[in-house]
């Protein structure tokens, strides 16, 4: 890597650690949940992962969403423009909190699906109440999400990560509560990780909404609410420009994700909790990736604000070699550890030995699930949704599912065939994003 683009490297890692850290933080929390509920047994812990996988397509949608507020915010904060900030960042608040009501009545409203996806009765039966209570959280996480990336477009990375980090022991400490009913409260199990999750959620929104409300730091873009908080279908259509191909985008990798748990989940209890084991593995580094990609994506962003070409593709070569090593890393790390990781989880043997070999198929994957990740950033940075929402459908829909189900089912090869399915999709998915930046910032 040269001088410059070493330069282009450090200035996004500074920009995206808080981002990263932030997210690691709530991915510590899921995979804390996870092995909380796995200590109950292996039928609660395959009732997690099946509504986790439910959950997911809406859920990153929604996620999606919120990725319009950054990227518009930046390139106001790029073109120094506050009152323009401020107009974004108030639109985009209702607009994804419109999206979050309606996926959580959606999702409550349709949660007697779980007896109808082949799954294990006791299995689905236990899902259900956890379903609810994970359906009515997403309202907070999502909120909590645009404000989030109101400050982190404004390059106010730590504000989030601060309280994304103090949320971790406030979460671990209502679940030891809830799930295994210490101090005289009830013992919810399953349930209790459900409640665990809705009331640090809400605590966070509510605490960053203080934050940005009262804090001097965004006071220049809240003393001028009188001009600029108001919706105007305009600024809606510019948010949805861009939120709903950053909706599909993540929903297309994530709903891959998610059907393919729901598929593996037909082949038994067992192989749904290795399943769940070795993907909360991979989410967990998957969210350095993230990271690296909001970053590079608000950095691009900016520079596009002012039509600067050479430092577009300054950072995004620094940005996307930095996720070639860090997959690289993050590869040898799940090959050498993969018959450790799996006990963290689950003491059944058989789960134990299933999720090993899906770790090693995970490995693969970690080199172009961070690469991917960090060219669907770069690609938002520039504006550029529309196309790159086709390339990942392809990639996931077309090739990578299809093959993943045929390996499985009439090849015969288990779970290891969705995952190998999943790698395939995850290489396409990188070489038609990274291709598509490079050829299009050509053109700035």
């Amino acid at each position: 890597m040269s001088r410059s683009l070493f330069a282009e490297a450090k200035s996004t890692l500074s920009l995206s650690l808080p981002i990263i850290l932030g997210e690691l933080s709530q991915m510590a929390l899921h995979l804390i949940d996870t092995a909380m509920v796995g200590a109950l047994g292996y039928k609660q812990l395959a009732a997690a992962a099946l509504v986790l996988s439910v959950l997911n397509i809406p859920f990153v949608i929604g996620i999606g969403m919120t990725i319009s507020v950054s990227q518009l915010v930046s390139m106001a904060h790029g073109r120094r423009d506050g009152q323009k900030v401020s107009h974004f960042f108030y639109n985009g608040f209702w607009l994804c909190a419109f999206t979050a009501v309606l996926i959580a009545l959606a999702l409550v409203a349709g949660r007697n699906i779980l007896f109808h996806l082949g799954q294990d009765t006791e299995v689905a039966t236990l899902a259900v109440p956890f379903l609810t209570l994970m359906s009515w959280s997403i309202i907070p996480m999502l909120l909590f999400m645009a404000l989030k990336q109101f400050t982190d477009g404004l390059e106010k990375t730590r504000t989030a990560m601060i309280i994304s980090l103090t949320a971790l022991p406030v979460n671990i400490f209502i679940n030891w509560l809830l799930i295994f009913g210490n101090l005289g409260f009830p013992r919810l199990e399953l349930a209790g990780a459900g409640w665990g999750t809705l009331i640090t959620r809400s605590l966070m929104f509510c605490t960053l909404g203080g934050v940005i409300l009262y804090h001097p730091l965004f006071r220049r873009y809240i003393i001028v609410r009188r001009n600029q908080w108001k919706l105007k279908p305009g600024t809606i259509r510019e948010l949805l420009y861009i939120g709903i191909p950053s909706g599909l985008q993540v929903g297309m990798e994530g709903g891959a994700f998610a059907l393919s748990g729901i598929m593996i989940g037909t082949l038994g209890a067992t192989e749904q909790a290795a399943h769940q084991i070795a993907l909360s593995c991979a989410s967990f580094t998957f969210m350095v990736s993230l990271g690296l990609s909001q970053g590079s994506s608000i950095r691009v962003s900016n520079a596009y604000g002012t039509l600067n070409r050479l430092k577009i593709i300054s950072i995004g070569k620094s940005t996307l070699i930095t996720g070639l090593i860090y997959g690289v890393c993050c590869a040898v790390f799940f090959i050498a550890f993969r018959n450790i990781l799996p006990q963290a989880f689950n003491s059944n043997a058989t789960v134990i030995q299933t999720a090993s070999l899906l770790l090693v198929l995970a490995a693969v994957f970690q080199i172009s699930d961070a690469t991917q990740v960090i060219g669907a950033g770069l690609m938002r940075g520039i504006k550029d949704v529309n196309v790159p929402t086709v390339l990942v459908a392809v990639a996931y829909w077309v090739v990578g599912i299809p093959v993943g189900y045929l390996l499985t089912f009439h090849a015969k090869l288990g779970p290891a065939g969705i995952w190998i399915g999943l790698i395939i999709g995850l290489t396409c998915s990188s070489i038609f994003l990274c291709l598509r930046f490079f050829r299009m910032v050509r053109k700035i």
